[in-house]
Formats: structure tokens, C-alpha cells, sequence
């Protein structure tokens, strides 16, 4: 039985180690068919790639791309996408320019909350020009002794309602599902248990989904409890969608799980990769 991990992140966006590190973490997890999905960002692919093949692995080009939903910040993953595809590119790199503004009134929202030179503590841990997210800001709040990890990080200070969140507009959904198909890929909804949304609010964002041609919906995530793979094994399979699994890997001792400790996806559901 092949193990898949189809959500990692590299120092291409925000995680701790190179493409090609990533790669060979994944390799020693036994992980056979690997996705890297740097958040709005496709440059790390090719050497991850190569990195992948040399261990072999067979290697997914993707993407996660930031979306706002009726006013919520949720996450579409792209798998098997042409990196070089332009409409994709050119939607990537506007997301990208945004991030930058957003990060400016982070810190600003930051230094009112009492926690000054939060960006410039954020740009320590950029390991990318082209990006900039929370995760920076939540490893310098670590850093700095203001929160025990980054999940608190997170709860306390960057998320909705909290002193350090700012509302962005991000791609629309409708513009991400369009992107990625035209890029030949698939379209994932990653971690559905992180969004602070309703139960219906879910069902609604996953049938507009399904209603814009979206392909599956990431089960197996270490922001999920089994409970909760099964719940959402269950909401795939009423809206036709198609399950994915990933462990969100963005540095030793950052994630929950690890390469190679993802279970299998719930009984019942239809795998992305089953046409590939």
C-alpha cells in the first residue's frame, strides 16, 4: 500500500527546511508519492523534484493558494498543477504582493497589542523575498517569550478577533478552482477542522465548491482528530468530492505528525490520486 503526502511546505514559503531537505525527510518517512504546496508559490518545485526522484519518490507539483470565503481566510491546495502555467503564475504572484501590505499591519496591530518590532522579528525568519505569513510572526512571539508554541501563538494573537489579526482579501474561490484546473491540476479544500466556521457554513463552503468543479477535500490532517476524519470522510462523500491526506509539514517539531505517520484515508472514500 503506497503511503501519500500530498501538504508540505519548505523554505519557500514558510517552512524551516530546503526543497530538497524536505524531500529527503519524507524519503526516510517511506513516504512514496509526495506534494510540495508552498503557500502561493510554486518556485521550490523544481528542486524538489529532483530531490524527490533521486529517493524514489514520485513527486506531485503543487500549491496552496490563499482564498477568502464570505469573509474567512480559507486554504485550497493544488495538486498535479504545470508550474509554468501563466494564469496560475500571475495569479500567485498578486496573492504574494498582498502578503507583504498584510504583514506591515500585522505589526502594526501587533506594537498597539504591547509587542513592538514584531515585523522586523517576523523578517528574521523570512526564508523567501517573495513571502512573508502569520508563521513568521508566530515564531518570533515564540521567540520573544510571549507564547509557549506557535498554536498558541495563533490562538492568542493571529487569528480572527485576536490583537494581531488582519482581514486580507485573498483570491476568490471561484478564481482559485479556475487557476488550478487551468493549470491542469486538481483542486483540494485543505484542513477543513481549522476554520472557524459553522457547521453549515462548511456545508456551504464545501457545496459552492463542488458547484465550481472542486475535486476533493483534505480528510487525514494533523488539524484533524479521527473523529473528525470520519466526519469529514462523510461530508466528501455526500458532495462527490474525493479525499486527500497530508501531515501540513513545515519543520522538525512543528507538526503533529510526521512523514510516514499518516493513517490511511477513511473506508468508502475516493482517493484524489485514484485516476492518476
Amino acid at each position: 500500500m503506497l503511503r501519500y503526502d500530498l501538504h508540505c511546505h519548505s523554505t519557500y514559503s514558510d517552512g524551516l527546511l530546503a526543497p530538497a531537505d524536505v524531500m529527503r525527510r519524507a524519503a526516510a518517512g517511506r513516504v512514496d508519492v509526495v506534494a510540495l504546496t508552498d503557500h502561493d508559490e510554486v518556485a521550490g518545485l523544481a528542486e524538489a523534484r529532483e530531490a524527490a526522484e533521486a529517493a524514489g519518490m514520485r513527486f506531485i507539483p503543487g500549491s496552496e493558494i490563499s482564498v477568502t470565503w464570505e469573509g474567512d481566510t480559507v486554504h485550497v491546495v493544488a495538486l498535479g498543477i504545470d508550474p509554468e502555467n501563466t494564469r496560475l503564475t500571475a495569479g500567485l504572484a498578486d496573492i504574494r504582493a498582498g502578503r507583504d501590505a498584510r504583514a506591515r499591519r500585522i505589526g502594526d496591530a501587533l506594537a498597539q497589542a504591547g509587542i513592538p518590532d514584531a515585523f522586523d522579528g517576523a523578517l528574521t525568519y523570512v526564508t523567501s523575498e517573495r513571502l512573508i505569513s502569520r508563521t513568521h510572526f508566530a515564531r518570533y512571539l515564540v521567540e520573544t517569550g510571549h507564547v509557549r508554541d506557535l498554536k498558541d501563538a495563533f490562538k492568542r494573537y493571529l487569528t480572527t478577533g485576536k490583537p494581531g489579526y488582519v482581514p486580507h482579501a485573498w483570491a476568490s474561490l471561484a478564481d482559485a478552482v479556475r487557476w488550478i484546473h487551468g493549470a491542469g491540476g486538481q483542486a483540494v479544500i485543505a484542513h477543513p477542522g481549522r476554520y472557524k466556521l459553522t457547521p453549515a457554513q462548511l456545508r456551504a463552503l464545501v457545496a459552492e465548491f463542488r458547484d465550481l468543479g472542486g475535486d476533493a477535500l483534505e480528510i487525514v490532517s494533523p488539524s484533524h482528530t479521527p473523529q473528525q476524519y470520519n466526519d469529514f470522510a462523510a461530508l466528501a462523500r455526500t458532495h462527490g468530492l474525493k479525499g486527500s491526506c497530508g501531515t501540513d509539514f513545515h519543520g522538525p517539531g512543528e507538526s503533529r505528525l510526521e512523514f510516514g505517520d499518516l493513517p490511511p484515508l477513511p473506508a468508502g472514500v475516493d482517493p484524489v490520486w485514484s485516476t492518476w
